[in-house]
């Protein structure tokens, strides 16, 4: 009897933790894109100072999905309640890379950004400013611009 109560007294002690923290689902749709080449690049980020990812390396989550039509909608699933920001590419020749344009730091291809209507040299995207709560299941449009 002593031997079996050790036993559950031993398995509650080392039994592993349960994750109890809540998790949800992102929904990221685009409209309005300038045409159905390429594919879709969406980078979530949850890390200040991982935004800005020029390279597009320092994400939390990616997904890449080719454009049927000029909208897109992906979903992030399981995601721990915290604070995101989001990017989309319009990789239209498909390199996986963000094209420049010759002598500016201007991207040449669609550049979506969450809570930005447009960006600059003088706007430029920051984390604070991009992310948004998700304390339960959430759908966001990221406008696409392009320069």
């Amino acid at each position: 009897m002593k031997l079996i109560a050790c036993l559950l007294l031993g398995s509650l002690v080392f039994a592993p933790k349960q994750n109890t923290q809540e998790r949800y689902s992102l929904t990221v749709t685009t409209e309005n894109l300038k045409n159905s080449e390429g594919t879709l690049f969406f980078s979530l980020y949850n890390t200040e100072g991982s935004f800005p990812d020029e390279k597009l390396e320092r994400y939390y989550k990616k997904k890449s999905v080719t454009i049927d039509d000029k909208s897109v909608k992906v979903t992030f699933n399981n995601l721990p309640k915290d604070n995101y920001a989001v990017t989309v590419l319009h990789d239209e020749n498909n390199n996986g890379e963000i094209d420049k344009k010759f002598m500016l730091p201007l991207p040449k291809e669609g550049i979506g950004i969450s809570n930005y209507d447009d960006f600059g040299l003088f706007n430029r995207p920051n984390f604070k400013d991009a992310s948004f709560a998700l304390n339960k299941g959430k759908t966001i449009t990221v406008k696409v611009i392009y320069k």
